[in-house]
């Protein structure tokens, strides 16, 4: 006997059934940014699979401690390709809007170009309007009809999502978060004035475009590009920012650990970068070893090290490698036969001009006799014109004067110097008539002008001197001040600074024009020259 089936009681029950099944669904993704992002992919990629990776992981769960309040400030370093801006930009909105149930945010994003923001606009738009966003989280929000362009869109509950450029937001926008999305453009970072314009914005008009001082969020992310890139700025200014940080190649000098916010009893959560092995790849499911090394091959050291390795510098150095230097472990310098001091000038005191410079090196020989440099002091200061010849006189001279000219203790080593070299722009020109004025009567050391256009321009003369590095002939003490000089060698031309740099180039291209600095081959010629053109003794007795 069959029992009679209540058809509407049935379809009752698929209807809940089915519900329920979305809720369970939607549960799923509203606790995890990264299943929402591979849920809503296929809106904005329907012809690419969607690749998981423990690196595109971290940047969802820093993210996510941003939506949890746990990070005010965040910035992402990530090589190209990782799925930054997608994740960033578009997935990670429409996240909070819908899933997390937070639709009054307002984003403001920028980058470099409006166009990239734009486009990041439109597909945002697009997961939010599209079947499988709207099934799950229609009773949420609903899409602005009055604001629905690709520049801005809004929703119902007074949140909106605007695109603009650096420099481009108007002064009456604020947003709860400030995303800021590739901010230098690669083809425009050789030029300072641009950077500086960039730099500028980050600093003076972003911490501004907030609406809640002590809520809302800002978010960096970018491939780095130079030293003084927006993320160089970040770091270096010490400004807050929780920093994620992924080179394509595992380096454990670098080893990335952040804090992601504390646990019910006060633990900090903490993430790191999982690699243990050198090299190891960051993301071989999406970007396997072959395709590594053919970017590698393609890309050359520069863009490798600084948008692929999150480092402004190749490994281990550019023109004038960190390994090139030798170090000096002695407790005391060796006996030197000259001392030269090499001096970049710019006397002023303001912030936005260059430093001067001075680096001082000493000629010593090694136990065979060949000729060697070493790097024995050096300093940068913004100075008025004064203050930089008394330190130039101070630091160069050497006598009974336990005081400086301000009566107080010098804090600064002393040098006697047998040669003071300085380029012969007219700032050099003017402070090196100056320190002949005031000592070039007491014969304590010559003064000597460089013309560096003999040269080449600055990358041109730094090869030029390569080879004394290279071949092991300078040496550096383990101080501060040479790290200094390594440091900023190590990323010309592609740092914030090269005033160090330029002298170390111009007393070296010196010493070397002199005869001073000669590789062991020239060295052993000379010896032999001198040996063949060495007068005959005369006999001590007659025959």
């Amino acid at each position: 006997m069959s029992i009679p089936v209540d058809s509407n009681k049935l379809a009752l029950l698929t209807k809940i059934g089915a519900r329920l099944k979305e809720l369970e669904e939607a549960e799923r993704y509203e606790n995890s940014l990264i299943e929402f992002a591979s849920y809503v992919w296929p809106v904005v990629e329907p012809a690419i699979p969607f690749v998981r990776g423990w690196a595109i992981e971290a940047v969802a769960e820093h993210l996510e401690a941003v939506t949890y309040g746990h990070i005010r400030r965040l910035l992402i370093n990530v090589p190209p390709g990782f799925t930054k801006s997608l994740m960033t930009d578009v997935f990670w909105p429409a996240w909070e809007w819908g899933p997390k149930d937070m639709p009054w945010l307002r984003y403001i994003c920028a980058s470099y170009s409006n166009s990239l923001t734009e486009r990041d606009n439109m597909r945002c738009r697009n997961v939010v309007v599209s079947r499988r966003y709207q099934k799950l989280w229609k009773n949420r929000f609903a899409i602005s009809g009055e604001q629905f362009t690709k520049i801005k869109f809004a929703n119902d509950k007074t949140g909106w999502k605007l695109a603009t450029s650096v420099a481009g937001i108007g002064v009456g926008e604020r947003g709860d978060r400030f995303i800021i999305d590739d901010p230098n453009n690669t083809m425009e970072m050789e030029s300072e004035a641009n950077r500086n314009t960039t730099n500028m914005w980050f600093t003076e008009v972003v911490p501004d475009r907030l609406n809640n001082q002590a809520e809302s969020a800002i978010i960096v992310i970018q491939q780095r590009l130079h030293e003084d890139d927006v993320s160089g700025v970040a770091i270096s200014r010490e400004m807050g920012y929780t920093h994620l940080m992924i080179p394509m190649e595992y380096d454990s000098s670098r080893h990335c650990v952040t804090v992601l916010g504390l646990d019910e009893n006060n633990n900090e959560i903490r993430w790191e970068d999982p690699r243990k092995e050198e090299y190891e790849l960051a993301w071989p499911e999406r970007f396997p070893v072959k395709v590594w090394e053919d970017l590698r091959r393609d890309k050359g050291p520069y863009a490798i090290a600084s948008q692929y390795m999150q480092s402004p510098e190749p490994r281990g150095g550019s023109i004038i490698k960190r390994d090139f230097w030798r170090l000096w472990t002695e407790d005391k310098y060796p006996s030197f036969e000259y001392i030269l001091a090499s001096l970049d000038t710019a006397y002023t005191e303001k912030q936005t001009n260059d430093p001067s410079a001075m680096t001082i090196w000493g000629l010593f020989r090694d136990e065979y006799g060949n000729p060697r440099v070493m790097l024995i002091y050096a300093w940068r200061d913004r100075l008025q014109f004064n203050d930089l010849v008394q330190k130039v006189i101070d630091v160069c001279t050497k006598d009974k004067r336990e005081l400086n000219h301000l009566g107080e203790p010098f804090s600064h080593p002393r040098f006697e110097i047998d040669g003071l070299l300085i380029e012969n722009k007219a700032a050099g020109l003017s402070a090196g008539q100056e320190i002949h004025r005031l000592v070039g009567a007491t014969g304590k050391f010559g003064i000597h002008f460089f013309d560096p256009k003999k040269y080449g321009d600055k990358v041109a003369r730094t090869h030029s001197v390569q080879h004394i590095w290279s071949e092991g002939i300078v040496w550096a003490p383990d101080r501060a001040f040479a790290d200094m000089v390594i440091d900023e060698m190590a990323v010309f031309p592609h740092g914030s600074h090269d005033d160090l740099h330029d002298t170390a180039v111009m007393g070296l291209r010196y010493l070397r024009d002199m005869g001073f600095a000669l590789r062991r081959e020239e060295h052993a010629v000379d010896v032999e020259q001198d040996l063949l053109y060495k007068p005959r003794q005369s006999a001590l007795y007659p025959a």
